[in-house]
């Protein structure tokens, strides 16, 4: 009887600091297995750059693996559905004498992971499905025992929680065997990005944390809102696939805060670690936020605006708002957007344009690199006023101010709105009906101040009713 384990990578795309992996070898030799579910991809609005920097991540791993002398198979299915009885046939049929993963936490995922662990079960094979990814999987509750609504409290428990259980990251799997050679095939579902941005090598992903944390920790938290600056790490699309591991990234963090006098406990990019963390619980917690449902329920009774032609404008990066078109277009060429920008062009959708927050959702994760359901549903419900711990309905961003704080020279305007390039930093924010004209740039699709008061007078009535 084979005492071989067979690991299956999901979201957790890593050798390093990956419990599945490591804890299946302590019970034997082991197997990797990858299954990739385009259709359920598609229906899940994953971009086609985050499909690519997947597949070139497998195929890393595939070597890597392969160099240590352990087999990583490729299967391939459409749908979630048909996973469990796909990944049992194969057990069976290369006799591994115990399943091991890492749990997910969207909806889906864990109807996939259920399904898993039943019908292995039920054949009588043991399957490991291990804590989900996250810097704090024990939930994080308030003491009535209920899920926090609100960020600060749920920060204060997790730092709490996160000191009382934190753990070494897990070490790479040991070589196994002899190494061999791998084929690579680019899968059909792969689609293009901007590699020159983000590398797929574990080794080289791992050397930008470490120079992030040793040269941007320190003044990341007054430097993170203004874009044109090179001050936010650029990690978040390898965490949206699960290329970096929750320990290693608190241990970086404990490891350079010490080396620079900081305390680790007060660093702001932990804090934005801890919203993702918070997200994705909230998913645990309230699974209507998986079926296109608002966190409250009676924003549902928002009347929202079927403007097309301010939809496809906002799309385009033609509102006429010179700092949401820099960064809408900075979306559609690079597959990444600033998170400054996110609230703001999501604000501009949500409130002034008063169109369905959902619409703009499903492009941002249809466009993002990084796109990670938890995070960008959790983010577009706080602009639109519609979450837990959201933004109250009657603020309305305005874009010129947003502009003029966050990008007071007009650089980033520049590198992504190129018509406007000769512009002052004064002009830049808000051009003249001749300067537009002039240099073929778009009238603004609306009204600042009467867009304003109608976002808070759909959101006031609500409450009122």
């Amino acid at each position: 009887m084979t005492t071989t384990q067979l690991v299956w990578l999901r979201n957790d795309l890593r050798l390093d600091d990956n419990p599945a992996l490591y804890l299946a070898q302590q019970q034997g030799g082991i197997e990797v297995v990858f299954v990739a579910c385009p259709g359920q991809w598609q229906q899940h609005d994953e971009s086609a750059a985050k499909l690519g920097l997947k597949a070139d991540s497998v195929k890393d791993i595939q070597q890597q693996l392969a160099s240590k002398g352990i087999p990583l198979h490729l299967l391939e299915t459409a749908m979630f559905a048909d996973v469990p009885d796909l990944l049992l046939d194969f057990c069976q049929q290369q006799n591994f004498s115990a399943l091991w993963f890492n749990q997910e936490t969207p909806l889906d995922e864990r109807r996939r992971d259920q399904a898993v662990v039943d019908i292995f079960t039920e054949a009588g094979i043991a399957c490991h499905a291990l804590e989900t990814d996250l810097l704090v999987a024990l939930p994080v509750l308030t003491q009535q025992d209920e899920p926090f609504k609100v960020f600060t409290p749920y920060y204060r428990r997790w730092l709490q929680l996160l000191q009382e259980t934190q753990r070494e990251p897990y070490p790479e799997p040991e070589k196994q065997a002899e190494a061999f050679n791998v084929d690579w095939q680019k899968p059909d579902w792969a689609g293009d990005y901007r590699d020159d941005i983000w590398p797929a090598a574990e080794d080289e992903l791992l050397a930008k944390l470490d120079k992030f944390c040793e040269k941007r920790l320190k003044h990341y938290s007054e430097r993170r809102d203004f874009p044109a600056e090179p001050a936010t790490s650029l990690l978040s699309p390898y965490l949206s696939i699960g290329r970096l591991g929750p320990r290693r990234l608190l241990a970086s963090i404990q490891y350079h805060c010490g080396a620079q006098k900081m305390h680790w406990q007060d660093n702001v990019w932990l804090q934005e670690l801890a919203w993702r963390d918070f997200y994705r619980q909230l998913l645990l917690h309230f699974p209507r936020l998986s079926m296109e449902k608002p966190f409250k329920p009676e924003t549902d009774q928002v009347i929202w605006s079927d403007n097309e032609d301010g939809f496809r404008a906002w799309c385009a990066g033609r509102t006429g708002f010179p700092i949401v078109d820099a960064a809408m277009r900075q979306l559609i060429q690079t597959g990444w957007m600033h998170n400054r920008l996110r609230m703001i062009s999501a604000s501009f959708l949500s409130k002034l344009l008063l169109i369905d927050w959902r619409r703009g959702e499903q492009f941002f994760m249809q466009h993002l690199i990084d796109g990670e359901f938890a995070a960008n549903n959790g983010g577009w419900q706080w602009s639109a006023s519609t979450g837990v711990d959201a933004a109250p309905y009657f603020r309305v961003f305005n874009p010129t101010r947003q502009s003029e704080r966050f990008d007071p020279e007009g650089e980033f305007i520049r590198r992504f709105v190129p018509e406007l390039a000769e512009l002052s930093g004064k002009q830049i924010h808000n051009p003249s009906d001749e300067q537009r004209s002039k240099l073929g740039y778009p009238a603004p699709v609306i009204d600042y101040k009467p867009a304003r008061q109608q976002a808070i007078e759909a959101f006031a009535n609500l409450k009122n009713s």
